[in-house]
């Protein structure tokens, strides 16, 4: 502790549980918005990863309220908010947004894949053809005319998930961004910070899934479809980055009397991890991201560079979602004042959270046994490589590398500087 502080205000309340449900809840959605991406807007490059992103999804929103309700200690409580609702409270929507979302996914999994689970079910044996019998729900018909309605439903499903997911975790940033008297928190861009740093690392979660499957299966990675991924990524990180920034310096071109307390929190009790972890890890993802676009990169760089940025951009995330529940409770009411966090070790501490982090991908394995992603999906032909993994392109420009990244950012970095194809 640093300063005057309440007596109140030694405890942190909202712990790692509290940092772990909209972390979890922002993969969800950004996951969401890629298969959307493919079902909707037709980015047919994105075919490859379009049922891995719903079932991705999926193995995720089952985790993601398990913190939420076990740091209430009786989790049985939290049905309270949906059987006694006060609706001039925030929180009191969180069941009925959760529950529609996750109807809105297990429809679109269930249509998607009723093809599949009928054929499954009359040519598997044992118990795995009595589940997937079960799975049917009695739809059997799989003639033309029932899978054309199946694809209507799928795409009517994706663009109403669309806005269910933003809300999802829209609503999340909105609690944070209404308590007025924080002022870590007490900013109308909180909502739209939480929905693009979720996009941002659902994007980025599904490039790691991508490639790790492709591993464990033996298959070789869509080259088109990690360059796809990566520009969407790309775009949405440079979003995500500018508000983030644009939220602090707006705070100090204001200075009113909070932004002492604010920035005292940013320069001297959090220091590393939202200015080294947070903010400096997706600056360096943005420039690995850009560099693997270049022609001069051979595809085995470009693929490492895409899915090492991934992972920075996912441990970059989860910083923020630290640094701003955690964060915002470190400041005292005083403003003249900090609490110190403690990092417990069982109770809502770090190995619980672990396993709450590993859990959603225990179950995308069953998920994944049960409903291949890969089945039923015409995977596109990979072009022959015209290079191997270091041999430089016939068209290579000259330019030393910092030069090239410079040319692209002068010029507005267009697209047309990109690998041809993307």
């Amino acid at each position: 502790m640093t300063g005057f502080i309440y007596p109140n205000e030694v405890e942190i309340n909202w712990g790692l549980f509290i940092v772990l449900y909209p972390y979890l809840t922002g993969l969800v959605a950004g996951a969401f918005i890629v298969s959307s991406l493919y079902h909707v807007f037709g980015v047919t490059k994105l075919k490859p990863v379009s049922r891995l992103a719903l079932i991705s999804a999926l193995a995720v929103l089952l985790v993601a309220p398990m913190a939420l309700t076990s740091h209430l200690g009786k989790p049985l409580r939290a049905f309270n908010l949906m059987w006694t609702p006060n609706p001039m409270s925030a929180m009191a929507g969180f069941g009925y947004i959760y529950s529609f979302y996750l109807i809105i996914v297990l429809l679109e999994i269930w249509f998607m894949y009723r093809k599949d689970l009928v054929e499954w079910a009359a040519t598997k044996e044992g118990w795995l053809g009595k589940v997937y019998n079960i799975l049917t729900l009695g739809a059997k018909d799989i003639s033309e005319k029932a899978l054309h309605t199946d694809h209507k439903i799928v795409t009517f499903l994706a663009i109403l998930g669309i806005p269910s997911a933003a809300f999802l975790h829209g609503y999340v940033g909105f609690i944070f961004g209404a308590i007025k008297a924080n002022p870590w928190w007490s900013t109308p861009l909180m909502p739209v910070i939480f929905l693009l740093s979720a996009i941002v690392s659902g994007v980025a979660l599904l490039i790691v899934i991508y490639a790790v499957t492709c591993k464990i299966r033996g298959k070789k990675i869509d080259f088109d479809c990690l360059m796809t991924m990566n520009k969407y990524l790309w775009v949405f990180l440079i979003f995500a980055f500018v508000l983030e920034v644009l939220e602090v310096i707006h705070m100090a071109y204001e200075a009113e009397e909070e932004w002492p307390a604010v920035k005292g929190l940013i320069t001297s009790v959090i220091p590393f991890s939202y200015f080294v972890v947070q903010l400096g890890e997706m600056v360096l993802a943005f420039f690995l991201l850009l560099v693997a676009r270049f022609r001069s990169i051979p595809k085995a760089t470009a693929q490492f560079l895409t899915i090492l940025s991934g992972v920075m951009i996912l441990i970059s995330v989860l910083a923020m979602r630290f640094n701003v529940v955690v964060g915002g409770q470190l400041v005292s009411k005083s403003l003249s004042g900090y609490s110190k966090f403690n990092w417990p070790i069982w109770h809502e501490g770090i190995i619980p959270t672990a396993g709450f982090m590993v859990l959603p991908f225990v179950l995308l394995t069953v998920l994944v046994l049960l409903l291949p992603p890969w089945v039923g999906e015409e995977e596109p032909a990979l072009k022959p490589a015209r290079r191997g993994a270091f041999e430089p392109e016939e068209e290579e420009s000259d330019k030393p590398l910092l030069q090239q990244v410079w040319e692209r950012l002068a010029h507005g970095l267009s697209w047309s500087g990109v690998r041809r194809g993307d």
